[in-house]
């Protein structure tokens, strides 16, 4: 058995392997691979022609990330998505954020590149939290970053899982924190609240944003919304029994992609989900716990894009009823 050496960087290998695939296996023109990977037609030219001299490819690519790019394709395909990024999954930790985290902030870093000023909104969770701290430190004082929801959680406290501090520290941004609660008490609190103009500002950002990430929460005992206190034992039960499957910026919502009308959307005070037929919204989700949450919010068209990893693509994909 003889091991496969490579000449060139790793980071370098995995940008060749992805124009190698894109060209060889699904098709497209160099000028299309460059407009995808964010590159000159040049540079797509040279990754292409490495992805042959490296020997990545031959009857297949020779890569692990193949098989990414192979299960991205066929979630694009099924659920219409517009994006679909795969990292590949550890099968000792097939819930390890560092892989997809890294993928999330390669999106996020294109868009940051642009000297053209881009809104990017930016939800809550564990995932998105690991993909602000995997960005590359920048300068891009053009841009703004404004968040979807409020940090504050049931007791008062700041959530731990705040991005979009931690984002505009790290890119040199201007941020919009979202100046309202998680909750309102009801909603004639929340029409109240909302009617604020720093509110109608960072909702107006909200709406227009170039780039919106968002985590998915899946609903069950170890919902966030449960854990964090926003909803009791009891609520949860009602919630289920009623049909919700997962939440993002916590609206909940079904298993066919629906935002449930209940007491608790009407407390909501998240910005509205954003149209993502016309916007382009992306969950950073993995994890077996969260496979029906994402699966409802890909079927409902929640979200136009989803960078998650091999295990979890894997389940999106399996036909067997019930899974």
């Amino acid at each position: 058995m003889t091991t496969q050496r490579f000449n060139a960087p790793p980071a370098r290998l995995d940008d060749a392997a992805r124009a190698g695939w894109l060209y060889y296996v699904a098709g497209n023109t160099q000028d299309e691979i460059a407009q995808k990977l964010g590159v000159s037609r040049q540079t797509a030219q040279r990754l292409v022609a490495m992805a042959v001299s490296e020997r990545l490819v031959k009857v297949r690519l020779d890569h692990p990330i193949g098989r990414c790019m192979d299960l991205g394709a066929a979630l694009a395909e099924r659920f219409g998505l517009r994006l679909a990024e795969v990292a590949p999954s550890d099968p000792d930790a097939p819930e390890l954020l560092a892989g997809v985290a890294g993928a999330a902030a390669g999106l996020l870093e294109k868009v940051l590149r642009s000297p053209e000023p881009k809104v990017i909104a930016l939800g809550t969770g564990r995932a998105l939290k690991a993909t602000v701290e995997a960005l590359t430190r920048m300068d891009c004082p053009q841009h703004r970053i404004v968040s979807l929801l409020g940090n504050m959680m049931a007791d008062g406290r700041a959530t731990p899982y705040n991005a979009v501090i931690r984002m505009a520290d790290r890119v040199g941004a201007p941020h919009y924190p979202f100046p309202l609660p998680v909750l309102a008490r009801d909603s004639a609190e929340l029409e109240v609240l909302r009617r604020q103009e720093p509110v109608r500002h960072t909702l107006a950002l909200c709406a227009r944003a170039d780039l919106t990430l968002v985590g998915v929460g899946q609903m069950g005992p170890g919902a966030p919304l449960l854990m964090d206190g926003f909803l009791s034992p009891e609520e949860m039960a009602g919630l289920l029994a009623a049909g919700a499957t997962g939440e993002i910026t916590s609206w909940i919502y079904d298993a066919a992609g629906r935002v449930i009308d209940c007491p608790f959307n009407r407390r909501v005070a998240s910005a509205p989900l954003p149209r993502a037929a016309e916007r382009m919204v992306v969950a950073v989700a993995l994890g077996e716990g969260k496979v029906a949450a994402i699966r409802a919010a890909l079927t409902g068209g929640l979200v136009s894009g989803l960078v998650t990893n091999e295990a979890t693509a894997e389940r999106l994909l399996d036909p067997s009823p019930g899974r």
